[in-house]
């Protein structure tokens, strides 16, 4: 097994990122094949329960309130619609039900108290369970551990520098108080990123230096390639290279050698040669199913007839950790304890959305 490192350097993931593409893929093939069966593949299906409105300002987003775009928004679903969508999940050979929803951050009441109740659900059907919900307060982690929540996500985006040119209604220090906050639970991990976004390699090793130097390191790492939708301030960015999405998935399993590197966003715009190369470089995790949130993703037939050409397997459920305990909403110890995190507006304008948060008002009001 190979020795985990929490103190990469810039420098050294750029030298890692950067060298011939062989010797890249002949070692990341190596670490991979070190520490993962090559030919098992965790497959997740994303569900969004609460689509639209999100008061942030993410440049990538669609679902953000203040760009236009054609998503189509909707409420906090029900616990049996999502329930009906996991179950269908768990027929196609998902082993993990990722549960998004367009919050800035978890707030006490209802709609929690009804998330909790989804966790629960989906746990009973013995499939992992995720959730990324936004910013996340130590006691909101602990009771979503006590409702038998499998992992969180919550992405870094990109390198703390590069962040500021993205985002502006949240900080990256938050994002790493999340983190922070989920591993006070025993809940494990998701944090990634995307590339694409008018970052350069710098910026990309940058975010590698921020995962990898957690300890312990994030247990699912996505490497999303950014989808450019129309509307958003990032809706004329070029789509990134296959080539950069294989390096950024080697030098990822190179640095975190025991992370389940998750193969996200983007894989419409890749070819099944394109895919196996990511898989052999060392992605062992994929979202299935025709749509990650709002974007498109490649059809769960079609994913199974490529796992079939390169023979491949989907990895059970609690393959890595064990499955979590569910306690039942009545025999909970934990309650709501009126925290206030004050989660951070750092205040600085990005040129870019601003611009498209004007045209979107415009549009909006001149269909009012």
């Amino acid at each position: 097994m190979t020795e985990t490192r929490n103190n990469w350097t810039r420098e050294e993931i750029l030298e890692i990122y950067n060298q011939p593409l062989m010797d890249l893929l002949y070692k990341a093939a190596s670490v991979h094949r070190e520490n993962h069966d090559p030919n098992t593949v965790q497959v997740s299906t994303l569900i969004s329960i609460k689509t639209g409105g999100c008061p942030e300002d993410c440049g990538y987003c669609p679902q953000a309130a203040r760009y236009h775009t054609d998503i189509e928004g909707n409420d906090l679903m029900s616990v049996q619609q999502v329930k009906a969508q996991a179950l269908r999940a768990k027929s196609s050979g998902s082993s993990r039900v990722c549960m998004g929803a367009a919050w800035r951050n978890v707030k006490d009441g209802p709609e929690f108290e009804s998330v909790l109740e989804m966790v629960r659900t989906i746990n009973k059907l013995e499939m992992e369970v995720c959730c990324t919900l936004g910013m996340l307060t130590e006691n909101q982690a602990k009771r979503l551990a006590e409702a038998g929540l499998y992992a969180y996500n919550h992405n870094l985006d990109t390198s703390e520098d590069y962040y500021k040119d993205v985002i502006s209604t949240r900080s990256y220090e938050d994002r790493l108080t999340t983190i922070d906050n989920v591993r006070k639970s025993n809940v494990t991990v998701c944090s990634g990123g995307i590339i694409g976004m008018g970052e350069n390699p710098e910026d990309r090793a940058g975010m590698l230096v921020a995962l990898s130097t957690l300890n312990p390191q994030p247990e699912s790492v996505p490497i999303n390639a950014l989808v450019a939708v129309e509307g958003t301030p990032m809706e004329d960015m070029k789509p990134v290279s296959i080539w950069e999405m294989v390096r950024m998935v080697a030098t990822t399993r190179i640095v975190m050698p025991l992370t389940q590197v998750r193969l996200s966003a983007g894989r419409t715009q890749m070819s099944r040669e394109g895919q196996a190369l990511c898989f052999f470089a060392g992605a062992n995790s994929i979202f299935a199913g025709d749509k990650l949130l709002t974007t498109p993703n490649p059809d769960m037939d079609e994913d199974l007839e490529m796992f079939r050409e390169l023979g491949l397997n989907p990895q059970k459920a609690f393959a890595k950790s064990p499955q979590p305990s569910s306690i039942a909403a009545e025999d909970s110890v934990l309650a709501p304890n009126g925290e206030k995190p004050g989660w951070s507006r750092p205040g600085h304008k990005i040129e870019r959305n601003e611009s498209l948060r004007t045209k979107g008002k415009s549009i909006s009001e001149s269909l009012d």
